[in-house]
């Protein structure tokens, strides 16, 4: 065969889930799979983190605003490549071509509730949302094979849409392998100072997602603060300033300001050191359809504190303190217990390190093939 797989933001510099999830399926297709051609599509911009190898053929398409990238400029193309299929990998694809189609969905949170196109969201999520509430119904009916990452999430889609289970697989994401224990103190001091990082921190990926639960977190946080004699801060990566004084300002407590240290931009490759420098990641989003932070910060040997909501108990196993997303004084408590209780950080960390290893971008990759054999066997 030869698979098309769509990457169109793999070669910006800042990638997020759905880029890295991508970049991580075409590297290892790339180790297993020497039999099939692949054209990968790809938008041009400045991190060429993938070579075209015998079987594997990066493409860039002309650049457009997504939707006519997405809709006119990837079909053509698929279609100039003799493509036998498309994947298209990050919760939309073209509602118009001939070819089979697989789509990956990794969440349908922006078709369950109009609140996604209201409170929250900026202007560009906002049009985002209405862009994938009129696309993705169309591609759901016509996709050959309809890829999501939990079994929480299949049963989420296949409600909503009404797909039948065989058009409809869960394959679970995984970790890649440079998330692991750091103990090199000279490399880990030159991360802190980079990033000016204090001794002693939470970990936080906020954003401005209404699901990344940042309100609650930062609430959590005032209530440790005012509560405790341990001042401990907060670290958040790239997240919006004026965003984050209106959230503190409707909390009622400026104070906050002074314990939260915003990094900007970490490359996903320095993102290691920055769970293993810290002493508790929290991860309490109001819905996940997977949750690959909350692994790799045990892959690295930090509690995590997460939700009891969705696809978090799924992934999380046994190795994480659940608690109970829309109440911040949970969040809270359970800072308070780790802190107080070696003994459950270490079983949760040692829990951790398990549970990680039950995900692999290998496995996923392999099952994901598989999924490509079917469609040829039809």
């Amino acid at each position: 065969m030869k698979i098309g797989i769509e990457g169109q933001r793999l070669f910006r510099q800042k990638k997020h889930g759905m880029d890295m999830v991508a970049l991580e399926l075409i590297r290892n297709l790339q180790a297993i799979d020497k039999k099939n051609d692949y054209v990968i599509f790809v938008k041009n911009d400045v991190d060429h983190c993938l070579k075209s190898t015998p079987n594997f053929n990066i493409v860039e398409v002309a650049s457009a605003p997504y939707p006519i990238w997405e809709q006119i400029n990837l079909p053509a193309a698929a279609k100039k490549a003799h493509c036998d299929l498309l994947h298209c990998t990050s919760n939309t694809a073209p509602v118009f071509t001939s070819m089979p189609l697989i789509v990956t969905l990794h969440d349908i949170i922006y078709m369950e509730s109009l609140s996604v196109l209201k409170k929250g969201f900026t202007s560009y999520q906002k049009f985002g949302n209405m862009y994938r509430r009129y696309v993705v119904p169309q591609v759901v009916r016509k996709s050959a094979r309809i890829i999501t990452v939990s079994e929480f999430e299949k049963k989420r889609i296949g409600d909503f849409f009404h797909v039948d289970d065989h058009k409809l697989r869960a394959i679970y994401n995984g970790v890649s392998e440079h998330f692991k224990p750091i103990t090199d103190k000279e490399y880990l001091n030159e991360i802190k100072a980079k990033y000016q990082l204090p001794d002693k921190f939470f970990f936080f990926f906020g954003n401005t997602d209404p699901k990344k639960n940042t309100p609650g977190v930062l609430k959590a946080l005032s209530l440790f603060l005012n509560s405790s004699d341990e001042k401990i801060p907060l670290v958040m990566l790239d997240f919006d300033r004026t965003e984050l004084s209106k959230i503190i300002n409707e909390i009622g407590d400026p104070k906050l300001q002074d314990y939260i240290k915003l990094t900007g931009y970490v490359p996903n490759s320095e993102l290691p050191a920055l769970y293993a420098l810290s002493t508790i990641f929290l991860y309490p989003s109001l819905r996940e359809s997977f949750g690959i932070p909350m692994l790799e910060a045990m892959a690295c040997g930090i509690p995590v504190i997460t939700s009891n909501t969705s696809s978090m108990p799924e992934v999380g196993g046994n190795a994480a303190l659940f608690i109970d997303p829309f109440k911040p004084e949970e969040i809270t408590a359970a800072i308070k217990k780790l802190l107080s209780d070696p003994s459950l950080c270490e079983t949760l960390i040692r829990n951790g390190f398990d549970n990680a290893q039950r995900f692999s971008w290998n496995i996923m990759a392999e099952n994901v093939l598989n999924l490509y054999q079917e469609i040829e066997l039809r």
